[in-house]
């Protein structure tokens, strides 16, 4: 049965290895409050930018992660521009579609007004690069009757943080990048939901 819209979450993030457990915060989190996270994960082809843009206004919510705005390790040394991209499609959409919110996040305080002066008057949810930090802001950002507590999202993560390795080992991967680990860590967070939450 397909997931009404108004519970999926568009999740822009940085896919590696060194944001893995925000990654698993961001899932578990959203998972706690009722919400369908979705991402690009999986999105490939000739029209990944359509498909992406489908994605997004498929979703009633967007989370923008803008806390990688350092080049990469790699030559050539490159900065991270899919997630501001990203973001400007959600906010594109938004302004035509008035259902839709974006939600901005970052790990450190004043920095987007430097590295995106064109959203002056957003308030990002700073979550301080910590997994607490990222439930924390989840919780402000949505505000709900029988919201969860930090807490029982910590001990959701916990669970599912010792259950990557069997994730891994069913999708055939060592990577929880890839479209089949991230459905199942959202079906495993959506499971744990009703151990902790009810």
């Amino acid at each position: 049965m397909p997931t009404p819209k108004q519970q999926r979450v568009f999740l822009n993030i940085p896919y590696d290895e060194q944001f893995e457990h925000l990654y698993l915060a961001y899932v578990t989190a959203l998972s706690a409050m009722g919400f369908l996270p979705r991402a690009t994960l999986g999105i490939g082809g000739n029209r990944r930018l359509d498909r992406i843009a489908s994605l997004i206004e498929s979703c009633s919510y967007s989370i923008h992660d803008l806390s990688r705005v350092q080049l990469d390790r790699n030559a050539p040394r490159t900065p991270r521009f899919n997630m501001p991209f990203e973001l400007g499609l959600a906010v594109a959409w938004a302004r035509a579609n008035r259902r839709h919110r974006w939600l901005v996040f970052e790990s450190v305080k004043r920095r987007l007004a430097k590295s995106m002066s064109d959203l002056d008057g957003t308030d990002p949810y700073i979550h301080d690069g910590t997994v607490r930090g990222v439930m924390r802001e989840v919780c402000n950002a949505f505000v709900r009757p029988h919201q969860p507590t930090v807490p029982q999202m910590m001990k959701m993560y916990g669970d599912l943080r010792r259950g990557v390795p069997k994730i891994l080992h069913n999708a055939g991967t060592t990577s929880l990048f890839t479209a089949r680990a991230f459905s199942d860590l959202c079906l495993a967070a959506a499971g744990l939901r009703s151990k902790y939450v009810g």
